[in-house]
């Protein structure tokens, strides 16, 4: 599926609030006690590692990763969550490089990165790569190593590889403009979330001691993909509007737009129905799950308590970081009005349904702006060359693109 078939954006769509669909099952969250503490430790590491410098180095910190991950492990110690932190920053600027950076639509480069990763993990006994993501992987797995059970461990890998590898996939997805179909990329999410790997580091944030073979259960696997699914639509609703600001099409949401040929108000409405239909699936398997034993099913009643904290912890933070609303308080409103970023006006047989009745209470999500002197210094250098743009290609529509972070 193309791109270039996907219908007008409105001006603006509605999103309901995720966290009451998942509340009810997985609890309201709670704050780890020891984030201030693990996320000035975690932060002064990033820091160090020299991935980002200056403003972008502080916009990327201002996303509150300690915040996420002090939500998403409200039980582990400060030694455990300062890693889980750790893990947190890493994964999203490597992610941010694939995504937005560097890297971006180049997934040669991308698998090299990846590859250089992965040797990483495979020989952890070798000097820290250059490579400045891959320097901080190596750091990671060490202190992972150092208290996480063997079985952790191995899934920690697998995971890591599984995520990596999937972000070349969806690296070539962009390169050529292609969304695949709904089911395809519901399985590729499921990679490209890091879903696994926020498993493992549940089990290394509690130090669980669960037998392979009890991961294995079938019905296990289907909770797995359960949560999973739960973890991530409400991410592709939350950030489809960064995502087309910054030309990136790879979301939930735009497949289901092209696959039922629909507009985006109905895609966000069809994924918002869905993921009430995916916690219902995930209450059905835990009441199927079996018993492996006293002291097996305490250990995998803490994970299953921790693995629904995370979820709920997760959904809380995409409402709360800068990253997707700008840190405007939009966690206790029902509903978001979110401008589309370089909307084009929809025709008139194209308008916006009309808002549910709740929606009077919602707020509006606004699009950065840039300082009026900003703007008159930059069209010094802008107003000749679209001027020649707009003749050349016969005064096309173009609307204003604001990247966000």
């Amino acid at each position: 599926m193309s791109v270039q078939k996907l219908r007008p954006f409105p001006a603006n769509v509605v999103l309901k609030n995720l966290t009451h669909i998942t509340a009810p099952v997985f609890g309201d969250f709670k704050m780890n006690p020891y984030q201030e503490i693990a996320g000035q430790a975690a932060n002064a590491w990033f820091e160090r590692m020299n991935v980002y410098e200056g403003k972008k180095r502080q916009r990327f910190l201002s996303h509150r990763f300690d915040s996420y991950a002090g939500m998403s492990f409200p039980d582990a110690d400060a030694e455990h969550l300062e890693t889980c932190i750790a893990i947190f920053l890493w994964a999203f600027s490597f992610d941010d490089l694939s995504d937005e950076g560097a890297l971006q639509s180049k997934p040669d480069a991308v698998q090299a990165g990846v590859d250089i990763s992965m040797g990483v993990l495979r020989n952890p006994g070798a000097p820290a790569p250059d490579f400045p993501y891959a320097a901080m992987l190596h750091d990671i797995w060490r202190r992972f190593r150092r208290t996480a059970s063997q079985g952790a461990c191995n899934r920690f890998v697998r995971a890591v590889e599984t995520w990596m590898t999937s972000l070349v996939e969806q690296s070539r997805n962009r390169s050529t403009d292609e969304i695949p179909s709904v089911e395809d990329f519901i399985n590729l999410r499921r990679r490209t979330i890091g879903g696994p790997v926020a498993e493992a580091m549940v089990e290394y944030s509690l130090d669980l001691q669960i037998p392979e073979y009890v991961w294995e259960h079938p019905v296990l696997q289907e909770m797995s993909k359960a949560v999973i699914d739960i973890m991530t639509w409400p991410n592709d609703l939350c950030s489809f509007n960064k995502e087309q600001a910054d030309g990136d099409f790879q979301n939930l949401v735009f497949c289901i737009m092209l696959e039922r040929d629909t507009g985006l108000q109905s895609a966000v409405d069809i994924l918002t129905d869905m993921l009430a239909q995916r916690v219902a699936d995930y209450v059905r398997y835990r009441s199927q799950l079996p018993s492996f034993g006293p002291e097996v099913d305490a250990e995998l009643a803490r994970y299953n308590r921790a693995i629904e904290q995370y979820t709920q912890g997760t959904i809380v933070w995409y409402y709360r970081s800068p990253r997707y609303f700008h840190g405007q308080d939009v966690l206790a409103m029902p509903e978001v009005i979110i401008q589309i970023h370089g909307s084009v006006p929809s025709a008139p047989n194209q308008a916006i349904a009309p808002a549910t009745s709740t929606a009077k209470k919602a707020k509006m999500y606004q699009p950065l702006t840039l300082p009026t002197s900003t703007l008159a210094q930059a069209s010094l250098f802008l107003i000749p060359i679209l001027a020649c743009l707009f003749y050349a290609a016969t005064m096309p529509k173009i609307g204003p693109r604001f990247p966000i972070p």
